[in-house]
């Protein structure tokens, strides 16, 4: 079920160093450019709250929390996001382009981590409600590639990054199984491509959905 807001609300999934920031920023600058007025934004993060909420997140050790204890820090940085940015800007009739969203809690809490998907389920219905994406992109790509990418951003590693190679290949299962799951929502993307061709599919993608006439 879907919210009736005048905007449109594409999320990026995938796994560390798949270039959904990259493809982020390539897709706002594309519509804006077509005349659509759209923003990018992020989770955790993308509001005040969940900005504070995201360091407690991505910094520290692998082991500073557990699954569950992610799950609900996630849902009430997610909350305020939605409260604050996302639905605001969504009744303006602005198109919202996110890096990261409900998905990502499934799959690295759920698949990543083990933790029961009803009880991640509940959280992100107290969250969320019945708000889901119009579109949800998955960029797939081969674990250690996606490592190497991310490790050569020289950001240094966060929480998730330093996790074992055993946790990175469960979650990429995890949105495959999403992917395949909700068809009509989630495009699965071959995202082992140049940037470039990467953002070919995703246009294609939107086009095909809304901007073919």
């Amino acid at each position: 079920m879907r919210h009736e807001y005048k905007g449109r609300f594409i999320t990026f999934e995938g796994g560390e160093g798949s270039g959904k920031s990259t493809q982020v920023a390539l897709l706002t600058d594309y519509l804006n450019k077509r005349g659509i007025q759209a923003i990018k934004t992020r989770e955790p993060g993308g509001s005040s709250g969940a900005e504070d909420i995201r360091a407690l997140l991505l910094k520290g050790g692998s082991d500073r929390w557990d699954g569950m204890t992610e799950v609900l820090l996630h849902s009430a940085a997610r909350r305020d996001h939605l409260v604050k940015t996302v639905w605001p800007s969504l009744e303006q009739g602005m198109w919202v382009v996110c890096d990261r969203f409900f998905d990502s809690t499934l799959a690295y809490q759920g698949w990543g981590h083990g933790i029961d998907l009803h009880s991640i389920a509940v959280a992100i219905g107290l969250s969320a409600g019945t708000f889901k994406p119009d579109l949800t992109l998955i960029l797939d790509m081969d674990v250690t590639q996606g490592l190497e990418r991310a490790k050569g951003r020289g950001q240094g590693q966060d929480r998730y990054e330093s996790m074992d190679v055993s946790f990175h290949e469960r979650l990429r299962q995890g949105f495959v199984d999403i992917a395949r799951a909700e068809p009509e929502r989630c495009a699965l993307i071959d995202a082992g491509q140049t940037p470039d061709q990467v953002h070919q599919a995703v246009v294609e993608r939107v086009e095909a959905q809304w901007l073919r006439n």
